[in-house]
């Protein structure tokens, strides 16, 4: 991390290192190396980040005969303020420009398009902006907020940075020109992770090419919180195993009724990590073990045995897979599973390894014995330095 000690304090020296000692040592350099000093650290910090606009406290307050400060809130109730995040993208596959509007009442609009010139980053980000603040004009928006995660965009178009590119100065009489439609427009700086939506806009729009003829696809966004897959083991309404599908493809060949291409692609993919010996499939370990595979009742069974049984330990979720797998048993929700059954036995929540001693020292509330006979009452717990005996006067 410093240069200087490892010149000087390197025992094997390279060519290049021992060119540079040897045009040091005329200087007669001593390297000593600087303790830390922690009280400068708040000084050195401050010294960094000096502050134009000081302005020194005044703690005398102005009237003592108010009561209460109230700050008046210059918008109005009627009109709230809109956001607008954006975005652009820059690369191989070309440009694009990702934007968001979000109305006062949580409502979003995105927008995307495809920028079909020659364009660098920065212009990329202008042209986002433009779209996002036309599009609140466009809304009859009076009081925008607007965001990127960009700190050149915003502190130029703030006016902090100066803006020497020729390319990005008509950009920017262009937006100061938006600005006067509103009454109130700022502009903020926000890391990437709470710009992510824009960007996903920018980037799709920057990889896909656009047709002018042909219709535009709709894209539908969902959120799953458990594997497809999950859905139709578990419960098996159809008496069927989770593996009535593998199997069967494994021993004719068919695939089931109305399945689509990739459905065919996917079981043929997943069929490859099982083997059928008879009536009975297993599935091929990393270790190449065969382990069979069980229905949702014959998991449910092997769960309670190998959890609770003859030499059953209680363990935890994760070791009772792992011990599972070690039996030669196998089902896709296997590890889920043992959490869950983990979590309903009754056993391990009653006789559960709990800290039950107090956060704090617990105080004795009785008397000494010297008080007692005296018949003076003492509440809380005296240190044994403090306790006083009765004179016989």
């Amino acid at each position: 991390m410093d240069p200087i000690k490892y010149i000087f304090e390197k025992p094997a020296l390279t060519e290049r290192i021992a060119r540079w000692q040897m045009l040091l040592s005329e200087y007669d350099i001593v390297y000593v190396t600087q303790k830390s000093i922690k009280g400068s650290a708040l000084a050195e910090y401050l010294a960094h980040q000096p502050i134009s606009d000081y302005q020194p406290m005044q703690p005398e307050f102005p009237d003592e005969d108010i009561m209460a400060l109230f700050v008046e809130n210059k918008e109005d109730k009627n009109e709230k303020a809109w956001t607008v995040l954006f975005d652009g993208a820059s690369n191989v596959m070309g440009h694009g420009i990702g934007a968001v509007l979000i109305f006062p009442e949580n409502q979003y609009i995105p927008m995307t398009a495809r920028l079909c010139f020659n364009c660098t980053n920065n212009i990329a980000e202008y042209e986002a902006c433009a779209m996002g603040i036309r599009a609140a004009i466009e809304s009859k928006a009076k009081i925008l907020n607007v965001y990127r995660d960009s700190a050149l965009v915003i502190h130029q178009l703030k006016g902090e940075w100066e803006t020497r590119d020729t390319k990005l100065i008509p950009y920017q009489a262009y937006i100061r020109g938006l600005i006067e439609y509103f009454d109130s427009i700022t502009f903020n700086h926000i890391p990437r992770e709470d710009n992510q939506l824009a960007y996903a806009l920018a980037t799709l729009s920057s990889m896909f090419e656009v047709d002018q003829d042909a219709e535009l696809p709709m894209i539908e966004m969902k959120s799953r919180a458990e594997p497809a897959y999950c859905h139709f083991i578990e419960e098996e309404v159809d008496g069927k195993p989770w593996y009535f599908d593998i199997k069967h493809y494994l021993k004719t060949r068919e695939y089931p009724e109305k399945a689509s291409e990739n459905d065919k692609r996917a079981l043929r993919r997943l069929a490859g990590g099982f083997m059928l010996s008879g009536d009975i499939l297993y599935k091929r370990n990393h270790d190449l073990v065969l382990l069979r595979c069980v229905d949702a009742k014959e998991a449910e069974l092997v769960l309670k045995e190998v959890h609770e049984g003859t030499f059953g330990t209680h363990m935890n979720g994760h070791s009772m897979a792992r011990k599972i797998l070690r039996a030669g048993y196998f089902w896709l929700t296997m590890e889920n599973d043992c959490c869950t059954h983990v979590r309903k036995c009754e056993k391990c929540q009653v006789y559960a390894d709990n800290i039950n001693v107090p956060p704090t020292t617990l105080n004795v509330l009785s008397a000494p014995w010297p008080f007692s006979m005296w018949g003076i009452d003492v509440i809380g717990a005296i240190e044994p330095k403090a306790v006083l005996t009765p004179s016989l006067s």
